[in-house]
């Protein structure tokens, strides 16, 4: 028998940045996977401003901008564009690249904290105790072995093998069947944007990825077949001339492939010692690029969880708030999703004319459009607010600048907490320093009245206005940060 304190079933994105934060945290994480190889598909090809800043905090951000093309604005039917550069942060645009160069950048960093990894391995059986979780896995020759693990994982896709062991039932349906992929050449250059339409009889959606290859997706309402059906690019051709109103010279394709798009969620993310992320508990259309984005933050919300976990100094319901903060977040995006891809399969002329009014006249309302901003790129994401608690916690913690020149993002790099003070109000070493090995603590780079506890995943977890006892700042660090390793020391 083999021993792990978190095993991860499965080695695509959400699992990956799991892991990397598992073993930077110290803790020893196994992942499994049931591919042998790395797959060439592209698949996800939409880097949102959220993942980019959760990818900032892990020092990855910037090397993966290099492999791609940065997007400021999305074409919806038609004239129609949302602007992304109202955005607040360092990424006001939605970053086209592989998926595959995401994937490569969070392996090697997982591998470089430690993480094992046992490819061409897959899940036949799972049994779960108060003490730990026993997985019997298989081996490309067929041998099976057993690994103890106090906590697993399902990053295993939507497909899942241990969603299906759990007995969990995956309720939804499918919203679009036969949808084609295929990333090709052009002959033409398109305007540098994101563009999508449709017509009655189907839409087509355009993507440049930076290095003379353009991700296209293409679904035709008269000829719907089984997702085995070969792809052929004439019939991709023809439905993009129809929407588009030009296939750009489409050709060369590198890969091509049919899939149907359905909506599900699983009704709990966390049963007992087990968990689920990514597509594994949430699936939906492909409208607005969000699916691989809500694993990865999934996995970021998670993982310094369980790490608290296997330290010992989680607060009795930290692992229970998982499920609690990404279950909403889940359920929105498959509903945004869904309003989009429903929107793009009206058949109707009359609809559709309606379609392109409602949507010029949207995107000339500036609320509106941070709001539709906000929603596709994860930025507007926040964890429920207990009542009565500050109006800032539980959001996005901003990229401010702190003393010393540092953001607060490069300052999460080391996986703690961020307890940030206003200038000449810091409190003590003495107050804080029983929390030293979960918490930092340092002053605003400029003035402020809020002193902010940002937790490792860049939401707030507790803030206050100034001036406030350092009793108070205990007492948060106690509640969000676990007992202190000695008793308190007081100023």
């Amino acid at each position: 028998m083999e021993h792990a304190e978190v095993l991860v079933v499965g080695a695509g994105p959400t699992g990956l940045l799991l892991a990397g934060d598992l073993a930077a945290a110290g803790v020893g994480c196994l992942v499994v996977e049931r591919r042998e190889e790395e797959s060439n598909l592209s698949r996800a090809f939409a880097v949102h401003a959220r993942t980019l800043e959760q990818l900032d905090a892990r020092g990855l951000a910037d090397e993966l901008i290099a492999t791609g093309a940065v997007v400021r604005r999305l074409r919806l039917f038609g004239e129609t564009e949302l602007d992304l550069s109202v955005l607040p942060g360092r990424f006001p645009y939605v970053l086209i690249t592989p998926q595959y160069q995401t994937e490569r950048l969070l392996e090697a960093r997982a591998r470089a904290y430690g993480a094992e990894f046992r490819p061409g391995t897959e899940v036949v059986a799972l049994r779960q105790d108060p003490a730990g979780v026993d997985v019997t896995v298989r081996d490309r020759r067929g041998r099976t072995r057993r690994i103890r693990a106090r906590y697993v994982v399902g990053a295993d896709g939507v497909h899942s093998t241990v969603r299906r062991t759990l007995g969990l039932d995956f309720p939804g349906r499918s919203v679009v069947r036969s949808v084609m992929l295929a990333d090709v050449r052009l002959t033409r250059t398109p305007p540098e944007v994101v563009t999508v339409n449709a017509d009655g009889g189907g839409f087509a959606f355009l993507a440049p990825f930076g290095d003379g290859w353009y991700r296209v997706i293409a679904w035709n309402r008269r000829r719907q077949l089984p997702d085995d059906a070969p792809v052929e690019l004439a019939e991709i051709r023809e439905v993009v001339r129809r929407a588009l109103g030009t296939d750009y010279g489409m050709h060369d394709p590198r890969w091509m492939s049919r899939f149907h798009s359905d909506e599900r969620q699983v009704p709990r993310y966390r049963s007992g010692r087990v968990f689920l992320a990514g597509d594994a508990a949430h699936v939906h259309s492909p409208a607005g690029g969000m699916g691989m984005n809500t694993g990865l933050q999934d996995a970021a919300n998670l993982g310094w969880k369980l790490a608290a976990a296997v330290h010992g100094w989680a607060p009795p319901d930290l692992l229970d708030s998982y499920h609690a903060e990404r279950h909403p977040v889940g359920r929105t995006v498959l509903r945004a999703s869904g309003a989009l891809v429903r929107t793009a399969l009206l058949g109707p002329r009359p609809l559709r004319a309606a379609r392109g009014t409602l949507a010029r006249a949207a995107m000339n309302v500036r609320p509106l459009v941070r709001r539709a901003a906000g929603t596709v790129s994860g930025i507007d994401i926040a964890c429920p607010r207990p009542p009565g608690e500050h109006p800032l916690t539980g959001r996005r913690a901003p990229d401010v600048p702190l003393a010393g020149g540092r953001r607060l993002y490069e300052a999460l790099r080391d996986g703690r907490f961020l307890l940030v003070a206003p200038p000449g109000e810091r409190p003590r070493e003495t107050a804080v320093v029983s929390w030293s090995d979960r918490v930092q603590v340092t002053e605003a780079g400029a003035t402020t009245r809020h002193t902010v506890l940002v937790r490792p995943d860049a939401y707030i977890a507790w803030a206050a206005d100034h001036p406030h006892p350092v009793t108070a700042v205990q007492t948060a660090l106690h509640r969000h940060c676990g007992a202190p390793t000695a008793p308190a020391l007081q100023p």
